[in-house]
């Protein structure tokens, strides 16, 4: 078990900052959808821009935001990463540790948000009329086969797909144009790769500890890793 041993001790060692999963490059591939969400994002932007739940702000500065931009962020230790990034850019980064958006009633034209939360009346609140909300989520059933594969209770209590997503989002007055929904591979090529995974997104496994779940990890990379479904969907909709 050296080899397993130096896999674990490899990915409890390297740093989580921001929401950079570069360290999994060539070690987890898949979990793409069909669409391009970056692409699409550049297709909509406009000028008074909202995204929320930016994270570090590493996709956003891949837009090249203009100034006036502004971003969200609800985990504390995010923001000062985002606000480093960002804060060249003229983008103002605000913490939002709840659903509650800080920012005025109608004060924006676009809604970008990937994988963030997704508050449909908080969303149709800041928009201006004719405003366009692109939003690409993690589904719940992201990731289960994990979960299984390491006897850990679901990620979700509730379910979240695009159908839930897209009825409260007509619920709150706007007008849903485009659903997508994907459940496409993510492979995991070794155990210190899940290992990661599992620090870098907390709530999969929220108990998580490699003490916890040593023997199903050591099952895990006997097989040589472990390819799951993940859930993807995107949703397009317009204020009235």
């Amino acid at each position: 078990m050296q080899e397993y041993e130096r896999l674990v001790t490899e990915a409890l060692e390297v740093p989580l900052r921001g929401w950079d999963f570069s360290w999994l490059e060539g070690r987890a591939t898949g979990s793409d959808p069909s669409w391009s969400y970056p692409d699409l994002a550049r297709a909509h932007l406009r000028a008074d821009l909202l995204d929320i739940d930016t994270g570090g702000g590493e996709l956003l500065a891949t837009l090249r935001p203009t100034r006036g931009t502004i971003a969200t962020e609800g985990y504390a230790p995010n923001v000062s990463v985002a606000r480093e990034r960002l804060g060249p850019l003229g983008v103002d980064v605000r913490f939002a540790p709840d659903a509650t958006l800080p920012l005025d009633d109608a004060c924006v034209d676009l809604v970008l948000n990937r994988h963030g939360r997704l508050n449909a009346a908080e969303i149709a609140r800041v928009l201006r009329s004719g405003g366009e909300l692109l939003t690409q989520q993690v589904g719940s059933a992201d990731c289960a086969d994990l979960n299984a594969a390491l006897g850990a209770p679901p990620a979700y209590e509730e379910p979240w797909n695009a159908e839930i997503a897209a009825q409260a989002l007509t619920a709150a007055g706007l007008r849903v144009t485009d659903v997508r929904e994907e459940f496409p591979p993510l492979a995991f090529a070794d155990v210190g790769a899940v290992v990661y995974q599992l620090r870098a997104v907390p709530w999969q496994v929220r108990d998580f500890t490699v003490a916890r779940y040593a023997d199903e990890l050591k099952r895990m990379h006997e097989r040589g890793g472990i390819t799951v479904c993940a859930h993807r969907f995107l949703i397009h909709a317009r204020g009235e």
